[in-house]
């Protein structure tokens, strides 16, 4: 008699300390809930931005830095007596680029280096003025005359350098599957808004090559794509019959579409009038690849390559009609990227359990 309330003390005691560990078990589990909405909220709150931009102003205006008041763009006089020549950065086919300052603030000055080319510079200008938006590098002002444009100034400068940034300790922690992931949204998010522009479905024509497509993409600090280059963005009309061709001069290479080469043979001479137009969907053929690169090979890229397989293999068909638009595989990689970060936090509460 006397050993059973000892008895029942030992049989109680284990089920109120199993009570104790399952409602902490829960309230962790509540919690990486919790965590993964705040998560995911503010991924999307970076990936489903509006196309304007809440920071930048009005139609001829800019804000730069931290100033609060947007500017009118900068004129030809304003330019010549305010912007002073650093170095220069870069120079191409068309334009020399040159690290410049205004009032203490470092800046992007383009000019014209081939009168011959003066047409691909001003409507790279035009495309720019149209298309200032969230995916657009800011224009801060222009000269017509002395064919000159002024640009905001990203440290980081083209995707080409990207690997090479991402080994930089002070961004090692950027190194990962979901932010190169994330690098690989803009770029498509950009695809999609110049296939679906104020002007109409504009091709991305300067990509004939990875390095190529690289250059024309600047990666801002905040780690986020720009395009910056538009010099090439002819218009595709479909209601009018109007289809484009990206150049006057053959394209090879397992990089552009096939719709891009010359379908007539070695035996037949290139003739660019012989040569067929093609739509927007030849950018839909190069999306893969780009984002080959923006993936890497980091921990976890190759799981984020098999769940964008069946896209990229759709991105891939040879029928320019069957590849999906920009907007549905914008819409793939985002479900993958919710995917797979709940999967991630799944993980480490079933590790916690």
């Amino acid at each position: 008699m006397e050993k059973k309330p000892h008895f029942v003390r030992r049989e109680f005691l284990p089920r109120e300390v199993s009570s104790v560990s399952l409602a902490l078990l829960l309230g962790a589990v509540l919690l990486l809930n919790a965590l993964l909405y705040l998560c995911l909220t503010k991924f999307y709150s970076s990936l489903g931005r509006g196309e304007t931009d809440p920071g930048l102003c009005p139609f001829g205006y800019f804000r730069l830095g931290t100033v609060k008041n947007c500017s009118p763009w900068l004129s030809c006089e304003a330019i010549n007596r305010e912007v002073r020549k650093l170095k220069c950065v870069g120079e191409g086919a068309v334009k020399k680029v040159f690290l410049s300052e205004w009032k203490e603030n470092k800046v992007v000055l383009s000019q014209l280096t081939n009168p011959e080319l003066k047409e691909d510079f001003l409507h790279g200008l035009k495309m720019l003025k149209a298309l200032q938006s969230k995916h657009v590098v800011r224009l801060l002002g222009y000269c017509e005359q002395q064919f000159t444009i002024l640009t905001e100034y990203h440290p980081l400068g083209s995707l080409r350098g990207l690997n090479e940034t991402l080994h930089i300790p002070r961004y090692k922690g950027m190194n990962t599957w979901h932010r190169r992931l994330m690098l690989a949204i803009d770029y498509v998010s950009i695809i999609r808004y110049l296939h679906n522009s104020p002007l109409g479905t504009l091709v991305m024509c300067d990509s004939s090559d990875l390095d190529k497509v690289l250059s024309q993409y600047l990666l801002t600090s905040d780690f986020h794509v720009l395009v910056n280059d538009l010099d090439a963005l002819p218009l595709v009309n479909r209601s009018a019959g109007r289809l484009v061709k990206c150049g006057h001069r053959e394209l090879q290479g397992e990089f552009v579409a096939p719709e891009q080469h010359w379908p007539y043979g070695e035996e037949v001479p290139f003739e660019d009038d012989l040569m067929p137009p093609y739509d927007e969907k030849t950018d839909i053929w190069k999306i893969p690849d780009v984002s080959n690169f923006f993936l890497g090979h980091v921990e976890g890229s190759d799981i984020v390559r098999l769940h964008l397989f069946d896209i990229h293999a759709a991105c891939k068909k040879k029928d320019p009609a069957e590849r999906p638009s920009a907007q549905e595989v914008l819409d793939t990689y985002r479900k993958v990227l919710t995917l797979l970060i709940r999967e991630t936090a799944m993980t480490g509460t079933r590790e916690m359990l």
